[in-house]
């Protein structure tokens, strides 16, 4: 009996020949991943300009954040320790031998004619003026010290006579006059040791001696300040840019209270420093004094460490931007990333001084204004 095959199986694969695989759609989508990818390195590749700028062209996809360009004055500063109070102490020598009777209470304010202390129970007095007493004053010597101490004279009262450089016997008559106010013999002339000269009113600051101690001539008795508050800081010589006179300063008190305030005195010290078994080391430093542009806010500490914002550079009427807006560039330097309606383009920028974040910034095309990109979180 014969046995037709049915025409399926005539087409049949044979059971040793692999299925045929589709090759052709695989091929399509790689090809079609190539092309994705040159369209995209296309899209952020860099040209030159003919005269050298960055000229980038970029996607119209917008950066994850933006800045401004503005116009301001900016401004380095540095920070550094300072000390809150009433300035550097002056030590005040006796001129006289004898035994300390009274001495003006630490912490009190002593003015014009009165007396800072007493050897052997008679005053030395606090005049105004900044030529230290030298010579005794008496009938026929002349010079400025004369009219400074007749300028004190007559701001206590006495009067009968001329504020000049000359000392007459009409100024005498007034000398005695004021002796006999403070209990001195009435001798008409002024001894230098009977008097210390200060700028103004002076706030006893602390004692070197007792009641009762016995001093010579040169020995400290007490030490005066200011009485207005003052910080005081001291600086470094290679420091010495940030200590200029008239400078504006920040102020930041304990509590985080900030002030601000100027650069009022500059001076130049030599500390020494005691070693053990060598001799004493000296270093040279810049002492700062700095006045509080509002008294009422440094009025809540007699003492205190405060910080200081001292300027070390300052740029005035500059374009800036924010330092992280800075790109660097292949070829070298730095751009911007400038944001537009139509997209984005990169264009080339020189800085300048870097402060407080920002940056100095200048460039063909740059303008106060202008929109830049910045990087995402």
């Amino acid at each position: 009996m014969s046995t037709t095959a049915h025409p399926a199986e005539s087409t049949a694969t044979a059971p040793d020949e692999p299925p045929a695989r589709r090759r052709r759609p695989r091929v399509g989508v790689l090809l079609g991943a190539v092309g994705l990818l040159v369209v995209a390195v296309a899209v952020v590749a860099v040209t030159s300009a003919a005269d050298g700028r960055a000229d980038r062209s970029a996607a119209v996809d917008r950066p994850p954040a933006t800045a401004t360009v503005t116009r301001q004055t900016l401004v380095d500063r540095e920070t550094k320790n300072g000390e809150l109070g009433y300035g550097t102490p002056r030590a005040r020598e006796s001129r006289l031998a004898g035994t300390v009777t009274w001495l003006a209470a630490g912490g009190a304010t002593v003015k014009r004619g009165k007396a800072l202390y007493r050897i052997d129970d008679e005053p030395v007095v606090l005049l105004y003026g900044s030529l230290p007493a030298y010579r005794m004053l008496r009938s026929g010597v002349s010079g400025t010290d004369v009219k400074q101490f007749e300028q004190n004279l007559a701001a206590l009262g006495h009067t009968g006579f001329d504020v000049d450089e000359d000392f007459t016997s009409a100024t005498a008559d007034a000398v005695r006059d004021w002796q006999e106010d403070l209990g001195l013999p009435e001798t008409g002339q002024v001894e230098p040791a009977r008097i210390v000269y200060a700028p103004g009113e002076v706030r006893v600051e602390s004692h070197a001696v007792e009641v009762g101690d016995t001093v010579g001539a040169g020995k400290v008795v007490l030490s005066t300040t200011g009485t207005a508050r003052l910080v005081t800081c001291t600086l470094d010589v290679e420091d010495q840019r940030l200590a200029r006179k008239g400078a504006e300063v920040t102020i930041t008190l304990p509590d985080g209270t900030r002030s601000t305030g100027r650069v009022d005195t500059v001076e130049t010290v030599v500390q020494t420093s005691a070693t053990s078994g060598k001799d004493p080391e000296t270093e040279t430093k810049i002492e700062v004094t700095v006045t509080g542009d509002d008294p009422k806010v440094l009025a809540g500490y007699d003492k205190a460490a405060v910080d200081l914002g001292l300027i070390a550079s300052e740029r005035a009427d500059v374009l800036s931007v924010p330092v992280a807006a800075l790109l660097t560039l292949a070829e070298g330097g730095y751009g911007l990333q400038v944001v537009e309606d139509t997209g984005t383009r990169i264009v080339a920028v020189r800085t300048g001084l870097f402060a407080a974040g920002r940056v100095e910034v200048s460039g063909e095309g740059v303008t106060a204004g202008l929109t830049v990109g910045m990087p995402g979180d």
